[in-house]
């Protein structure tokens, strides 16, 4: 039996009432003090931040949170009455706080560049780290909006050496990642000196135009080397994303990089599936499907006339047509777009479930060199072709991937890795070996399909049989081998011609001839999908305009088992 207690409070006494009246006076007060906290550095600072064409950072958890969705603000009165002598800090110039981002509580850290530009003060740093700590007990994906110009000088030593001062951020940043907690950073502003190290620490990085990232602005810049730079070319979102491939997405505004972030959320994993099931008890992100709605908005038919299927026809093709027949709604979120151009690499999902993609690029891409004998000369790159910079976006693209628990699929028209002396200059085999590395400790499931060519190295680093996919599928346009066949028919015949040489004999034209098409043939006929498929290296050839169908079986099989190991990319070359 449950005891069944009564109140003897008297609501009706004057006490009560003037008690009531009291507490409703107190809360009054510390409600309009909140809201002026929340205005952070006043309406003029606001408006400044506007003329910028930014939001500010109160607009922007407007547009980040779940409409409706409780939020839970934390730390609100860091350095209040502090200050004073530097005109106060508002909030720390910082906001923290927990909240539904696509149905998933993450925590959020957010400059507020109305107070002394998201200068850093020393309770700044503070703030910062209990949000993190918070965020690490638990394992509570975290979301940085930074718009911040860095420490604030005058206070430096309060700020800069000790172990809970702003070094700390990004040590947390580091330990946060190896344990797998998801971090994903939007640059809407300024992030300068130690502070840039802050996003690229975390796992997923995104740039608005017109914001600027570097270790050093275009001043100190000169006073310290004498180099006359401007703002953008040292460190703007263009630059990052094409030459220097620090940033993964490159975004127009404010509104279009908080559309991003949210969309990049709705597609992490759960380590622990008992903490929500709103993905159908799925460690995957799964949401609702519809397949009249979500349907590509183009014919899978229309498939059957992208290439060529002649055996060693040249097809060059935009791989993106590929994908938009395949994933729903055609939608494809793409990494690092204008970096590495030959690897595509993306987020998407098919029949509802969240992938990223990695497929080769099979037409010429113009390109800023970012490393080698030829850095900052422009080239052309060839279609197919594995360059040192396509190789490191791909590899950080796996890893990523992996921290967030999204099943990989690999989309093979591949010649194989680029060579020569810029090639080898560049780090091509450094590079290469991280590749093949973040596929080889890869623990989310992963899918390969071979549309086209597979060849060489090129087929170890998109997930080859020896890579454990779940499933190999192939296109009848698929070919198999260490070579193409006229690949392994020109060296071959120029071995053999040496080889008789020097045992005194020349070949005339129609003998090398004879021996090139024998080995062509031999190549040719090992490298069809169908040698493949006889020997289990293939678990089924399939028909192009069927592949999403595939896709969607596939996925629901490898969601059925919900045991993801621990990933441990062990040490890469860098």
């Amino acid at each position: 039996m449950t005891d069944v207690w009564s109140s003897k409070l008297d609501t009706g006494s004057v006490k009560f009432g003037a008690n009531r009246a009291a507490m409703t006076a107190l809360l009054g007060g510390i409600r309009a003090e909140e809201d002026v906290i929340r205005e952070g550095g006043g309406a003029k600072a606001a408006d400044a931040q506007r003329a910028k064409g930014r939001l500010t950072v109160r607009e922007r958890l407007a547009l980040l949170l779940d409409p409706g969705a409780e939020w839970m603000e934390l730390g609100l009165w860091a350095a209040h009455g502090m200050y004073a002598e530097f005109g106060g800090a508002a909030g720390a110039g910082v906001v923290t706080g927990l909240g539904r981002v696509e149905g998933r509580l993450c925590m959020i850290v957010a400059n507020d560049a109305t107070v002394k530009a998201g200068a850093f003060f020393p309770m700044t740093a503070k703030k910062v780290l209990r949000a993190q700590t918070i965020a690490l007990e638990n394992r509570i994906p975290t979301l940085y909006l930074v718009d911040s110009s860095g420490v604030f000088l005058p206070l430096q030593e309060d700020v800069f050496p000790d172990q809970d001062d702003f070094g700390r951020v990004f040590r947390n940043n580091a330990v946060m990642s190896s344990l797998g907690v998801p971090q994903i950073t939007a640059i809407m502003g300024m992030c300068v000196a130690g502070g840039a190290y802050l996003p690229v620490m975390t796992d997923t990085v995104l740039m608005t135009e017109g914001s600027g990232l570097f270790l050093a602005g275009p001043a100190l810049v000169q006073a310290a080397i004498g180099q006359v730079t401007a703002a953008e070319e040292l460190g703007g979102a263009a630059m990052h994303a094409e030459i220097s491939g620090t940033v993964d997405f490159k975004e127009k505004d404010d509104a279009s990089c908080i559309l991003r972030l949210r969309s990049l959320v709705g597609k992490l994993g759960r380590r622990d599936q008992r903490l929500e099931i709103r993905d159908h008890g799925e460690v995957f992100s799964r949401v609702a499907f519809d397949a009249e709605r979500d349907a590509p908005k183009f014919a899978a038919e229309e498939l059957y006339g992208l290439m060529d299927p002649t055996v060693g026809a040249s097809n060059s093709y935009d791989m993106r047509d590929v994908i938009a027949r395949v994933v729903d709604r055609s939608e494809f979120e793409e990494y690092k777009a204008d970096f590495g151009r030959t690897v595509l690499c993306g987020y998407a999902r098919i029949g509802g479930r969240a992938v990223g993609i990695v497929a080769n690029q099979k037409s010429n891409q113009a390109s800023t060199v970012s490393t080698g004998p030829m850095a900052g000369q422009h080239r052309t790159e060839f279609g197919g072709v594995i360059y040192t910079e396509s190789a490191q976006k791909a590899a950080r693209f796996i890893m990523d991937c992996n921290q967030q628990l999204v099943p990989l699929i690999f989309l093979h028209d591949v010649n194989g890795f680029m060579v020569g002396k810029d090639a080898e200059w560049s780090g091509i085999i450094r590079a290469g070996a991280k590749m093949v590395s973040a596929v080889s400790t890869s623990v989310v499931p992963k899918i390969t399909v071979i549309v086209g060519g597979s060849f060489g190295a090129g087929h170890y680093a998109m997930c080859g049989k020896a890579y454990d996919p779940r499933f190999l599928f192939a296109w009848p346009t698929a070919r198999y081998a260490v070579m193409s066949g006229a690949s392994a028919a020109n060296t071959l015949v120029e071995v053999r011609v040496k080889q008789m040489e020097r045992a005194g004999r020349t070949l005339g034209p129609e003998e090398r001839k004879q021996i090139y098409d024998e080995i062509k043939a031999t190549y040719d006929a090992q490298g069809d999908p169908r040698y493949g498929a006889a020997r289990l290296w293939i678990d089924a050839i399939i028909d192009p305009a069927k592949t999403r169908e595939v896709l969607m079986t596939a996925l629901e099989a490898v969601a059925m088992n919900a045991e993801v190991g621990r990933f441990n990319v062990g040490v890469l070359q860098t």
